[in-house]
């Protein structure tokens, strides 16, 4: 059969069967993506009186339609079945249709309480809805679990002459509790499958604190062997393909559904879950360059070096699709903001890379331009220019700035979110559509019996994220170099250059280009214009974050909004022309960073990262030559010993060579399974537009270590 692709020049491993492999690539080339595509949604059409029910009403009924019409999806020799079917449920919305329109949007940047379906399975959820009947909510709550069962019980008869191995275990799960390797898998994938058959895009978290104990009891006990519960979790994993089209159009990428996985890391009493599962989801991670499932590996102080070693050999086959977290500073962090220490031990992230507890939270970012806010609001660039006597005096007017901005978000959102009553009690308000799918596997909201948008979870939370701070740091050095201290332009003639795009005054802007030095060098007068930045931010943002039961935190990405920023972004005092496409999350400014990735990590972890609750994302791209033989793997091993040791919060590395990227631009149809990290998501090269693809080839760094 035809090889996986790998675009670093390595082979990738054969441990998997043929009809395996066969079907990994099958998925991985849109097969049934397409199959999706062809059925978009279910009708509500013929529902009498549709258009005077409530909008629970509504949801229950159009949940209730997809569980009983929706095609079913049976695959020769799949180990797990259940597919999400419907096609419109790619496109972020209920897939259930009125007069040809959708009626309700879905949610994303979750990840629901899974861990629950494997220990209770649907009927302990439920019985768990009953001590809570005298709620209004509940009746919603119990409709998703009827329109669950439903579904359930079509596939169950299906797959009696279709999968009789895969009916067995649908005899027993996901409505009772799973007890092998197995039926945990499949109690997850199905469950999971029904919140994306109605929409929903909600990661997964942490699967081998999930499936480790199952995996390790079958083994244990001669059930299964390690080669057959490989084979069962790639299909976990190939059927999460199973949203890619044939035919992607053009944009910022297609895999963007936020299916996150989490490995290794502690739990909420403080041991160590790495077990089998973990080096197995790496295993096919290898062997298929499946990236529709971004992972994050939590890296601690005790983390086996054997694991970290097994990541980087993972790393090395590209598609930037193993991402690290620095567990002991997020711990440190979330413990800081209020979370319980064995709570915080639980964290996994949003299907992105946003930290969150699963299961227990509603989670929101709101991001900001923090270079258009120094350049625009503090300078007055283009129309109308401030000028400044001093830096320490611009200084105090950006920080000025961004806590005002900081204020300002923040009654915005205390006042979307609820309000306090004259005795002092919060009212949530709602703020979103009817989701009781979400709410069903979220924990807290039977109890509090309230919905996903109604403070019904356990911890709501609203996260301001600072963009563009590594530009606006490398601007104010600029500033301070050309203006105040080497004196080779004055202030006023410096924004005049600025209003007319640099015309005329290329040496000078060469000179600011090329000649100072900017964050991501290690160079400490540089980096500290970013970490008073970013410090700065993150102490605005937790001056309010105990006033409300919203949860108010700082983070630092973009999710490529750069390119959407860059049409009205002005020319900046560090040499870039207008409408640059300048930082990625808390990555350098393209083109500045000449020192290397381990450089780039110093001056990242130079802030105090854990201030910033939320996240704040690090992108690193190395050249295929920087990781390869054994000096290369201990180069990589060691960059992610330096992460750890001085303070990062996240890192995603990609290895690629640039001309790889060139040619996948000028001939696509070879490289249609060519998969690049964005940003919290993967994305097969050929999906996106030209922006997109300048970004990800300009990306930092210099390639190597």
């Amino acid at each position: 059969m035809t090889a996986i692709p790998c675009m670093t020049g390595l082979t990738r491993p054969e441990r998997l069967c043929d009809e395996t492999r066969q079907f990994a690539l099958d998925s991985m080339k849109g097969k049934y993506g397409d199959e999706a595509r062809a059925v978009p949604a279910v009708s509500l059409d013929g529902i009498e009186g549709f258009d005077d029910l409530s909008p629970d009403e509504k949801y229950a009924a159009a949940v209730e339609t997809i569980a009983r019409d929706c095609p079913l999806r049976f695959i020769s020799g799949e180990r797990i079945v259940g597919s999400a079917t419907l096609g419109a449920a790619i496109d972020h919305v209920v897939p259930a249709f009125r007069n040809g329109s959708a009626v309700f949007p879905s949610v994303s940047h979750v990840t629901l309480g899974f861990r629950r379906i494997l220990e209770l399975g649907l009927d302990g959820i439920e019985a768990e809805l009953d001590r809570y009947a005298d709620k209004p909510y509940t009746v919603w709550l119990k409709r998703a679990a009827e329109a669950f069962r439903l579904w359930h019980g079509r596939i169950l008869r299906g797959s009696e002459a279709e999968n009789p191995a895969c009916h067995t275990l649908l005899k027993k799960v996901p409505m009772g509790p799973a007890s092998t390797f197995r039926e945990a898998v499949q109690s997850l994938w199905l469950t999971f499958a029904f919140t994306r058959l109605t929409g929903n895009w909600s990661g997964i978290g942490r699967i081998d604190e999930m499936l480790g104990p199952y995996l390790k009891r079958d083994l244990a006990e001669g059930r299964l062997t390690l080669d057959e519960a490989r084979e069962i979790l790639a299909h976990f994993f190939i059927k999460g393909c199973e949203w890619i089209v044939s035919d992607t159009p053009v944009g910022s990428g297609d895999a963007q559904h936020y299916q996150n996985i989490v490995l290794s890391g502690v739990n909420e009493n403080g041991k160590d879950v790495t077990n089998e599962v973990t080096f197995l989801v790496l295993d096919v991670i290898e062997e298929l360059g499946i990236s529709d499932y971004p992972v994050t590996v939590r890296l601690n102080r005790n983390t086996d070096p054997g694991l970290l070693r097994r990541i980087a050999e993972v790393v090395r086959y590209g598609g930037g699709i193993v991402a690290v977290y620095n567990e002991d500073l997020i711990l440190s962090s979330l413990t800081a903001s209020g979370y319980p220490l064995e709570e915080a031990r639980r964290f996994a992230n949003d299907g992105c890379w946003e930290v969150q507890i699963p299961g227990n939270t509603y989670f929101i970012y709101g991001p900001f331009d923090g270079y258009s806010l120094l350049m625009k609001d503090v300078l007055g660039l283009p129309d109308a220019p401030r000028h400044f006597d001093s830096l320490d005096e611009l200084w105090n007017a950006y920080a000025d700035r961004l806590r005002s901005y900081a204020d300002e978000v923040f009654r915005i959102v205390a006042d979307s979110r609820g309000y306090y009553t004259e005795d002092g009690e919060w009212v949530w308000r709602n703020s979103g559509p009817p989701c009781a799918v979400i709410s069903l596997f979220t924990e807290d909201c039977a109890k509090n019996g309230r919905s996903y948008y109604e403070g019904g979870p356990r911890y709501t939370v609203f996260s301001p994220h600072i963009g563009g701070a590594p530009d606006a740091g490398n601007s104010l050095h600029a500033i301070d170099r050309l203006v105040f201290r080497d004196k080779l332009v004055s202030f006023d003639e410096l924004t005049e250059l600025l209003r007319n795009d640099w015309e005329g005054a290329e040496p000078l802007r060469r000179y600011a280009r090329e000649r100072i030095p900017y964050y991501g060098n290690d160079d400490d007068e540089a980096d500290s214009y970013v970490t008073r930045i970013l410090d700065t931010f993150a102490d605005a943002v937790l001056a309010h974050s105990r006033e409300t039961p919203v949860l108010f935190i700082p983070g630092v990405s973009t999710f490529g909004r750069q390119i959407e920023w860059s049409s009205s972004r002005a020319p900046s005092p560090m040499g870039t022309k207008k409408c640059a496409i300048l930082s990625g999350n808390a990555s350098p400014t393209p083109g500045t960073d000449t020192e290397g990735a381990t450089a780039v990590v110093k001056s990242y972890c130079k802030a105090d990262l854990k201030k910033q609750v939320s996240g704040a994302a690090l992108d690193i791209r190395l050249h295929p030559s920087a990781v390869s033989g054994g000096n290369g793997l201990a180069a990589l091993v060691g960059l992610y010993r330096t992460f750890a040791a001085l303070g990062g919060f996240f890192m995603q590395t990609d290895v690629i060579d640039s001309s790889v990227l060139e040619a996948a631009r000028e001939h696509p149809e070879e490289y249609k399974t060519l998969s690049v990290r964005v940003s919290g998501w993967n994305a097969r090269f050929v999906t996106l537009n030209r922006e997109w693809q300048d970004m990800i080839i300009e990306r930092t760094s210099g390639g190597t270590v």
